[in-house]
């Protein structure tokens, strides 16, 4: 019998060592970025659709997560909790809805906006991307470059997410995010999108948290509500973030 969680863990392995060597100068650059928003008082917002919304939400309001990063939730593609489940794949390729919804965000020249996903074909990141630095916002994107050149562009343009970012990590996903195959499974399995989008991440905030701390700038972070005193540890810090926080009622308006 194949060894296929061993496998799994090995190609994860595998992956997350690739992400650390051959990223770490753009994770390095995106980390300057993002301290630097922090510092000044600038917005941070996320935006992933479908499964890519998971690395998204990975960052936003978390135990030991910088406190001014925002979810830019688009409806229906956030997640793949709209029912029915294939209409986020359908909406992701709809022209102007992520446009739509920058534009009525509190999102302001100046700010940071990651966009992530796998593909980096379909209309909503790349409308998204080109919008936001048209609009001002300094864009890093989270993608795979296995994808351009494999795969068409679903833009108009026929450019990929890469084309309209500042900064570009890559996932180092292979087409299809498939890790495993046997004999009898009729295509590839054991997807890592997520684990490597998530790690890559993690890894810019991590970074831009060092940065803070070395600049002198206390990095406004939450603390686990698990712990003693981490409810109320939070209630502060939101409280003192409101102008850049835009989850919560009553603030950040």
């Amino acid at each position: 019998m194949t060894d296929l969680a061993g496998q799994y863990f090995d190609a994860a392995v595998s992956l997350l060592q690739r992400a650390r060597d051959e990223e770490a100068e753009n994770v390095q650059r995106a980390a300057r970025v993002l301290a630097d928003t922090v510092a000044e008082g600038r917005r941070v917002f996320v935006f992933g659709a479908g499964h890519s919304a998971l690395p998204a939400q990975d960052v936003v309001y978390r135990a030991g997560g910088l406190v001014p990063m925002n979810l830019l939730s688009v409806p229906g593609v956030t997640g793949v909790d709209v029912m029915p489940a294939p209409l986020t794949s359908a909406l992701e390729r709809v022209s102007g809805l992520a446009t739509a919804t920058l534009d009525a965000s509190p999102a302001t020249r100046g700010d940071l906006l990651f966009v992530i996903s796998l593909s980096g074909r379909n209309m909503m990141p790349v409308e998204l991307a080109e919008h936001a630095r048209g609009r001002g916002l300094t864009v890093v994107g989270l993608t795979s470059l296995a994808y351009p050149g494999a795969v068409s562009s679903r833009h108009p343009s026929g450019t990929y997410l890469r084309d309209h970012c500042d900064i570009v990590l890559d996932t180092k996903i292979a087409v299809g995010d498939g890790e495993l195959a046997v004999e009898g499974a009729p295509t590839t399995f054991g997807p890592a999108s997520t684990l490597v989008t998530a790690a890559l991440l993690q890894a810019v905030v991590a970074v831009a948290v060092g940065l803070l701390a070395d600049r002198g700038v206390t990095p406004p972070l939450f603390r686990s509500g698990n712990v003693d005193g981490g409810t109320e540890w939070n209630d502060q810090v939101l409280a003192e973030q409101a102008d850049r926080v835009f989850y919560t009622f009553g603030r950040g308006r």
